[in-house]
């Protein structure tokens, strides 16, 4: 009998909310991983396992299929409000990334955010504030050239620069981290032009307030 009810409390949002196409949605997965989650830990945490397990998988799958419904508004928003801004959206599990090169944001070697960059940080600080249950983690990257103590420090005061901004334009202050990597991270090959440009960039990563990471 138990089984059956947690069946039936998967399938539920699974079935009234599938895309077109038969696929998952995020927030559906969620669902589905929130949900096995919680049986697994309702069933092994009480004597009456099988009650616990269903209790478990259906607050896990509620969870889960809140927090990806969430996350799966934010990014709607903020790829309508980047289109065409130069400012790249990408979505891993409940965490997003935007990517912000420095061609857009920063002068080269220059912690001071370009005037033409406004418009598109107000558009942002406007949703971020709006979705105000997420964490926001700003982390400022370098290519390696010039020395690593200033690349560094470089990458620190970008950094500190987009929050200050970000709080500035409503965007509270407790929800944002700024950390600097310097050349520490680099995502593709700085023995070439196009490398060190994808290098020299912003990070802000959106995730449910308890998942922060740095």
């Amino acid at each position: 009998m138990y089984k059956k009810i947690i069946l039936a409390a998967f399938c539920l949002p699974l079935i009234t909310a599938c895309n077109p196409d038969g696929s998952m949605t995020k927030a559906e997965t969620g669902a589905l991983i929130g949900g096995i989650a919680g049986a697994a830990l309702g069933k092994g945490t009480s004597n009456h396992k099988s009650k616990r397990a269903v209790i478990g998988g259906i607050a896990g799958a509620a969870l889960g299929a809140t927090i990806g419904a969430y996350m799966d508004n934010q990014e709607r928003e903020l790829r309508q409000v980047t289109e065409g801004t130069g400012i790249d959206v990408q979505r891993v599990g409940d965490e997003i990334t935007l990517n912000m090169p420095d061609s857009i944001t920063f002068d080269t070697a220059s912690w001071r955010i370009k005037s033409a960059a406004y418009d598109a940080l107000d558009n942002l600080a406007r949703t971020l504030s709006k979705f105000e249950d997420t964490d926001i983690v700003i982390s400022g990257h370098t290519d390696d050239t010039g020395t690593e103590d200033f690349n560094q420090k470089l990458s620190e005061k970008r950094a500190y620069h987009v929050k200050k901004y970000l709080a500035s334009q409503g965007v509270a202050s407790y929800r944002i981290h700024a950390i600097g990597y310097g050349e520490d991270r680099p995502i593709a090959d700085n023995r070439s032009r196009y490398g060190r440009a994808q290098n020299r960039r912003v990070e802000i990563r959106l995730h449910p307030h308890s998942r922060r990471q740095t």
